[in-house]
């Protein structure tokens, strides 16, 4: 099992280093294949008003006018040891980790992440478990009562949550509970710590608007898991040994059919960690999603880079973690 672990978070810091090779060619590769200088691509720093010196002092100061590999060797650098960026006589410090500074806002990137972390899992966890327990539930229970009324009922609900978009059926919930049943007066979101009923009572319309779309989702991926794995040999086995149906079904029939839903739970659980992005915009929630649609509209390519970086540690981890599940579920998996 240690060796097992080892492996798998070898190929998770090489898949990061990736990653980050990739998002880094994206910002700085690509448009020197499309044509664009760094002279252009420093200008955006600069703001409408730019003169030649003031360009040519950003592209020696970001580096754009080194190497395309000596500019990615200080870019993983400064996450771990921090970077310096003079402006003239002033300097700006960006400590570890440095995950660039935005030269739009004057700010580091760093800080404006994780002051949003708690926003998006806030959403994230809430809207997990809601989706789970609902899905799987719903699931099982088509599956036992296959062909039934409820059954029918519930794979039409599943049908249209799958169907309807999120910015939908969030924009319909605002509507239904804040202004034609006002039981919510608005939905702002307020810290854990402030006050846990209000942060929860805040976050219930987007938990449920979000968790709308997985938790259809998942009920129809379980109950297909049931179906077949209740007409196999050994669920006939283990109700001919007198086992009692709970037991069937709980302990053999649902665990076998969970596995799939283990590896679709961690990739898209860090999805959402990585950013709830259309369920941010519709609800006004300050998380990674909103700030990187924010980076994007302002062109501001360190946002961007970070925030993308931090999604891609996120989705990683949570598929390492599916990996180290699925090691103590099924031990076939640590021979493989």
């Amino acid at each position: 099992m240690a060796a097992y672990i080892i492996r798998r978070a070898f190929g998770a810091v090489l898949l990061l280093l990736i990653v980050s090779a990739v998002t880094f060619a994206i910002y700085f590769l690509v448009p020197r294949l499309a044509g664009q200088t760094m002279d252009q691509l420093a200008a955006q720093y600069v703001g409408k008003d730019a003169n030649a010196s003031a360009i040519a002092a950003v592209k020696k100061n970001l580096g754009f006018d080194q190497p395309l590999y000596t500019q990615y060797w200080h870019f993983l650098k400064q996450i771990f040891v921090g970077a310096t960026y003079k402006f003239g006589p002033d300097a700006s410090v960006c400590h570890a980790p440095c995950f660039g500074y935005s030269f739009k806002n004057h700010v580091e990137v760093w800080p404006q992440i994780t002051a949003r972390i708690p926003v998006t899992f806030s959403l994230a966890i809430g809207a997990a478990v809601i989706w789970l327990i609902s899905g799987v539930g719903v699931g099982v229970v088509s599956a036992l009562k296959r062909g039934s009324f409820l059954d029918r009922f519930f794979m039409g609900v599943a049908l249209a949550g799958v169907s309807l978009p999120i910015f939908f059926t969030g924009m319909l919930f605002l509507g239904l509970f804040t202004v034609q049943w006002p039981i919510w007066s608005g939905v702002n979101y307020v810290p854990f710590t402030d006050n846990p009923a209000d942060w929860a009572w805040n976050l219930l319309i987007p938990w449920c608007s979000l968790a709308f779309l997985y938790s259809a989702l998942y009920a129809r991926l379980t109950r297909a898991g049931m179906l077949e794995t209740m007409a196999e040999d050994y669920i006939r086995t283990a109700r001919a040994k007198g086992l009692r149906e709970r037991t069937v079904i709980g302990k053999h029939g649902l665990r076998a059919a969970l596995t799939p839903i283990v590896t679709i739970f961690g990739m898209d659980f860090g999805l959402l960690i990585g950013g709830a992005v259309i369920t941010e915009q519709v609800f006004s929630f300050q998380g990674l999603g909103f700030y990187a649609v924010d980076g994007v509209r302002n062109n501001d390519l360190p946002v961007v880079m970070g925030v993308t970086l931090v999604a891609a540690f996120f989705i990683v981890l949570c598929n390492l973690l599916v990996d180290l599940v699925y090691a103590a579920i099924d031990p076939r998996v640590r021979l493989s």
